[in-house]
């Protein structure tokens, strides 16, 4: 996130990262690099040998695996498998060099006074699985591809505000160029790298990279794991790949796609499993109730929270009132939600977006559960039960709102709960579930979510950066709408000031004066009532006893694969 010493220094303290064994036995889970000083290159004298498969389930399978055209979490946690980083997180959000040397820094020359001027000096040790070596041309190409036009990525942040160009000085040195000093460069920044051996022809054939075969297949890739299969509905594959510098132990992770959290928790106690993803904190006691399972909370930025639609196009009127949206918010009582549904200890209620990303988080309390206020500004919004239904109207339009989510049991059992609530206050629930490969869908391609279909959506959600806290998700040229199909703001809203403070806070750099700023932003947005905490939402990946040597870290959940072993 930053360059500069202060900011790495904050970079430790931002992550919380439990190294776990596990139990069961199976097949496999993700893989990742180590420091440059600690991964000595295979040679062909000493051949790497790989042993074991680590089997991991996903509740949700991946929508694609070129990063170009993916924000799904379940996409991201593959990637350290086969197509890894510049530089990873270790469990203590320490930056670990992969691709390049080391991490650039104001010490070691490789970011300029400025600011302006970042140098990435590549490893000359680091190959594709094909064997091709990766080079800057791989780096500059990339960046080509992010800001063509012609392709149609799902964001360009924050090439396309920050990066003036970047070049390829010899095969080994990429120099970045930026209009201004950016705060986040180090968590945001070539965090994965195309291969231009591959796309390049792709891209000069068909104008552009968005149906390339590589997106769903990508055999060329760069890590200690190579993709090897995906069955739609079933499962991926990643096999060793003995051309990588620090080669796995395992010979293979395997990714089993599962229908849903109880599926999950029977292949977990089965023994079917050796890693679970998504967990609820109250299956942890039923997991490790026979030893054999450790389940590890990560602190990754995360947040279950409802995000509301303030944009008067497409959402109920109601929600345009601020007096609404807080009567929303207290008519509510998610506390008792966390105490029936889940372990308040590991996911209390929150305040803001920022709640699980030290130090940037506030002091602000969450919003408190306050039906009899709740009513009292419905009764003044003008919003009563003229017709006695039951559910509060104003000029002919019942206060009726659609509330939406994935098909998640847990959210779906909050759904059910709040329903009750909000009828105590004369608020009319539409509860709507989506299937995961339709809720988080973009614009073009009917999200519900994009397209404004909704008045609150729920999901679990943190800033790209993390765990620098930047963001776009909030500001006004990010809406989502037929002129800006790839805004990532579904919500609608915007807001000058708050877009003011976001692009001063991108650009500075003193870490006392950058978390005053987001006081500020924080502040604006618990004041206008868009975004209502659910629960802190920290990640829990159950371990089997057999899967030895796992380091979970919040950026890059399975950034050290390259160490696990399994022993039967």
């Amino acid at each position: 996130m930053k360059r500069l010493k202060s900011v790495l220094f904050l970079m430790v303290a931002f992550v919380l990262a439990l190294s776990a064994c596990g139990g069961p036995a199976a097949t496999e889970a993700p893989a990742a690099e180590a420091p440059a000083a600690q991964a000595p290159a295979a040679t062909e004298a000493s051949a790497p040998t790989f042993s074991g498969t680590a089997t991991i389930t996903f509740v949700q399978e991946p929508d694609n695996l070129n990063p170009m055209y993916t924000q799904m979490s379940f996409s991201g946690y593959l990637r350290p498998f086969y197509l890894k980083p510049s530089w990873d997180f270790d469990e203590n959000g320490n930056p670990v060099p992969v691709l390049v040397k080391e991490v650039p820094s104001a010490e070691n020359g490789g970011l300029s006074a400025d600011g302006k001027t970042i140098t990435f000096n590549l490893r000359d040790d680091v190959k594709w699985s094909d064997g091709e070596p990766l080079t800057a041309d791989d780096y500059a190409f990339t960046f080509d591809m992010i800001m063509s036009d012609k392709n149609t990525p799902l964001g360009r942040y924050p090439y396309d505000k920050y990066v003036d160009s970047v070049v390829a000085k010899d095969p080994t040195t990429v120099v970045i160029s930026l209009k201004e000093p950016f705060a986040a460069w180090q968590t945001t920044l070539f965090y994965w790298i195309l291969p231009k051996h591959v796309l390049q022809p792709v891209f000069d054939a068909d104008g552009n990279i968005d149906q390339a075969e590589w997106n769903r297949n990508p055999t060329v890739g760069l890590g200690p794991f190579v993709f090897s299969e995906w069955e739609t509905g079933s499962h991926l594959a990643f096999k060793a790949n003995p051309v990588w510098y620090n080669p796995p132990k395992l010979e293979q992770v395997f990714v089993r796609i599962v229908p849903d959290d109880a599926a999950q928790e029977a292949a977990i106690l089965a023994g079917d499993t050796d890693i679970g993803t998504f967990l609820s904190s109250d299956q942890i006691e039923k997991l490790e109730a026979d030893g054999k399972v450790k389940v590890v909370p990560v602190t990754s930025g995360y947040n279950e929270a409802w995000f509301l639609n303030v944009n008067p196009d497409t959402t109920h009127p109601a929600m345009l009132d601020v007096n609404v949206r807080k009567a929303i918010a207290l008519a509510t009582d998610r506390f008792t939600i966390v105490n029936d549904l889940l372990m308040p200890d590991i996911n209390p209620v929150n305040a803001t977006y920022w709640d699980m990303t030290p130090p940037y988080q506030s002091d602000f309390e969450a919003y408190p559960y306050d039906p009899e206020e709740a009513k009292r500004l419905l009764d003044e919004a003008g919003w009563v039960d003229s017709n006695g239904d039951g559910t509060r109207d104003k000029d002919g339009k019942e206060l009726v709102l659609r509330y939406i989510t994935n098909t998640r049991e847990l959210r779906k059992n909050v759904q059910a709960v709040v329903q009750q609530q909000w009828a105590q206050v004369g608020i009319g629930a539409e509860l709507v579930n989506h299937s995961s490969d339709i809720f988080w869908n973009t614009f073009n391609d009917g999200g519900p979510m994009a397209l404004g279909e909704y008045e609150v959506a729920e999901y679990s959600s943190a800033q790209n950066a993390f765990p620098d806290p930047d963001t776009e998700l909030f500001t006004c040229e990010q809406v989502v709408n037929a002129d800006n199909p790839d805004g990532t703001n579904d919500q609608g809203y915007c807001n000058p000031e708050l877009d003011k403070l976001f692009k001063q806070q991108a650009i500075e750099m003193d870490p006392a004066k950058r978390k005053e700023l987001f006081n500020q932003i924080e502040q604006i947005m618990y004041d206008d009532y868009v975004y209502i905490g659910m629960w802190k939402d920290p990640d829990l990946w159950s371990v089997s006893s057999r899967l030895q040597g796992v380091k979970f870290s919040g950026v890059y959940p399975f950034w050290n694969s390259y160490e696990w072993e399994v022993s039967e």
